[in-house]
């Protein structure tokens, strides 16, 4: 299965409405950044799920569901779903299999732990051939759509990199700004599946040595910066530095989630919530102590 499901008008007009959009806007070249960067600011990269205990799929109408219900995800769910919308409206969208490198001692590569996007035939003056890297799932990724077009990228205060892949064959690699992590991220040229990249979502939302599982995460891109949350520390970058801070009561933890991060968590009752608070916090002691997973 691809993540371009058959036409749901009514996802279709809801999912818009999340996003603050007009229904059924044109597949335009202004119409994508819109998207991009309403999707950037109102769905955030998260993994607060996994630390509920819960499980998911990476099927596309699935991932449009949740985003729906006012969650988030990671990479498979923020871009397979805007993937499925960008189909709906006649855009033409190309799932890739990506791999993240997350500093430099780790191998880059189209590895399957990434789901990037393509959008091809929308031309422009600094892009005549017309090819887009859209990607919402990378958490410190771009808040636009970047140029397929070897070179550095401004947005804002940050710079991004585009250039063909060292390390796969045909493949590009985008380069995040260094004042962010991860380091860049490679993704193949051919076209990726649903089964192809589930067992690394597997991995992703019950190893124990997977990123997601040890530290919960949350982030949320604007024009101007990134707000990040890891586990119980909180932190905001822009052009003009960082700032962190520590969140030592539930209250503010769950008031950040809302009020930064926009989850609200509706569905979630007094008891799971205790109990999330309860492994957030032990976790963060542990990593105080020397003895978890890094924040």
């Amino acid at each position: 299965m691809t993540w371009l499901a058959p036409l749901d008008r009514h996802l279709r007009d809801a999912y818009l409405r999340r996003l603050g959009l007009p229904e059924t806007p044109p597949p335009t070249l202004e119409t994508l950044f819109a998207l991009h960067r309403a999707q950037l600011e109102r769905i955030p990269y998260e993994s607060v799920w996994i630390w509920l205990g819960e499980r998911r799929t990476i099927e596309p109408l699935d991932s449009v569901r949740l985003l729906l219900a006012g969650r988030g995800g990671y990479c498979y769910h923020l871009n397979g779903a805007m993937a499925t919308l960008l189909g709906w409206l006649g855009f033409a969208v190309h799932p890739h299999v990506g791999g993240v490198q997350a500093d430099p001692t780790e191998v880059a590569g189209a590895n399957g732990f990434h789901l990037a996007l393509t959008v091809a035939g929308l031309p422009s003056a600094a892009n005549e051939a017309g090819s887009w890297l859209v990607d919402a799932g990378l958490g410190h990724g771009p808040h636009e759509p970047l140029p397929l077009v070897t070179g550095t990228h401004r947005q804002g205060p940050f710079s991004f990199g585009i250039a063909p892949s060292t390390a796969v064959e045909g493949g590009w690699r985008f380069q995040t700004d260094p004042r962010m992590s991860p380091l860049g991220m490679d993704f193949a040229p051919g076209p990726a599946t649903v089964a192809e990249l589930t067992p690394r979502h597997e991995f992703l939302q019950t190893d124990p040595r997977s990123g997601f599982v040890r530290v919960l995460t949350a982030y949320r891109r604007d024009s101007q910066g990134l707000d990040g949350l890891r586990g119980r520390v909180l932190r905001r970058v822009t052009g003009s530095g960082e700032t962190s801070t520590e969140l030592t009561t539930a209250p503010d933890w769950y008031a950040a989630l809302a009020d930064v991060f926009g989850l609200h968590l509706a569905d979630v009752g007094q008891d799971r919530r205790a109990a999330l608070w309860r492994r957030v916090d032990t976790a963060h002691q542990a990593w105080l102590a020397g003895t978890g997973g890094g924040q």
